[in-house]
């Protein structure tokens, strides 16, 4: 059976890194923007992460372009934008498509597992899937859907 340790991605500096360095640990992953209504859940995405970090949680952020041209940064731009207006300290990845013949592999298998309202399409930024410990998808949340209302979601995965 598939699980994000089958997975890898370009980390925001460039570097290859294999999803199977977070096997064991609940993880978030949100496909994030820049210029978006959403961005400000940086913020809360980062107190999450602080909260719940020493529990196992990992949040692991996939900046995407494709809705409204609303990430049109280099990686570096990203990087220093994320960490100077919201001191984002989790993981953040390379550019990728989450939708699409060219969306990430990793982002095709989680539609797959966890379909929303518009099929397996995801609609906006912001869009988050809880990853329990053993690497299966627990649950997808909306764009609208505001980090600190999953919680008790990551608190219960963090449990299992």
């Amino acid at each position: 059976m598939t699980n994000l340790s089958d997975f890898s991605a370009k980390a925001i500096d460039g570097t290859e890194k294999d999803l199977s360095e977070y096997a064991g640990k609940a993880v978030l992953v949100v496909n994030t923007a820049s210029k978006c209504g959403f961005t400000p859940q940086y913020k809360g995405l980062e107190e999450i992460y602080k909260k719940y970090e020493d529990q196992g949680l990992v949040v692991l952020g996939f900046p995407c372009d494709q809705f409204g041209h609303q990430e049109p940064g280099t990686e570096d731009e990203i990087q220093e934008f994320c960490e100077v207006n919201f001191g984002v300290t989790f993981p953040l990845f390379a550019k990728v498509d989450v939708n699409g013949d060219d969306a990430h592999p990793l982002y095709k298998w989680l539609k797959e597992e966890k379909g929303g309202a518009i099929g397996s399409k995801i609609k906006w930024n912001f869009t988050k899937f809880l990853v329990g410990k053993d690497g299966v998808p627990i649950k997808r949340y909306a764009s609208t859907t505001k980090p600190e209302k999953i919680t008790s979601d990551i608190e219960k995965a963090l449990e299992a």
